[in-house]
C-alpha cells in the first residue's frame, strides 16, 4: 500500500512542475513521508518506463547536468484515475472506522 501511495505522491509533485529527485525528496519528507533515495530513483525509473513520467537534461551551476521529471498525458490521466480510487479509499476507511474511540 505505501508503493501505491508514494507513486500517488511522486506523480503528483510532478504534475506541478519540473522536479529534480532531491527536490522530490524533499517535498515528501515535508509531508512527512519519508523516502530515501535507494527508494525513489527506481520508482522514478518505473514510471518513466510505464510512460507515466519524462524527464530532460539540464545544466547545473554545481556539477553535473541534473535529470528534471516531468508528467506525461499519460500519466496525468493515470493519476486523476488514483486520485479517484485514492478519494473512494478515503471515504471508505472514514466509514469504516468513523464509530472507533480508542478511548474504551
Amino acid at each position: 500500500m505505501r508503493r501505491g501511495v508514494l507513486e500517488l505522491c511522486v506523480l503528483a509533485i510532478a504534475a506541478k512542475k519540473e522536479a529534480y529527485p532531491s527536490d522530490i525528496i524533499a517535498e515528501l519528507k515535508a509531508s512527512e513521508l519519508i523516502v530515501v533515495e535507494g527508494t525513489l530513483y527506481p520508482l522514478l525509473s518505473r514510471l518513466k518506463d510505464q510512460g507515466l513520467l519524462e524527464y530532460n537534461w539540464r545544466e547545473s551551476n554545481m556539477g553535473p547536468p541534473r535529470k528534471y521529471y516531468s508528467i506525461t498525458e499519460t500519466g496525468r490521466t493515470f493519476l486523476a484515475e488514483l486520485l479517484q480510487t485514492w478519494g473512494s479509499l478515503v471515504q471508505a476507511v472514514d466509514h469504516s472506522t468513523q464509530n472507533f474511540n480508542h478511548d474504551e
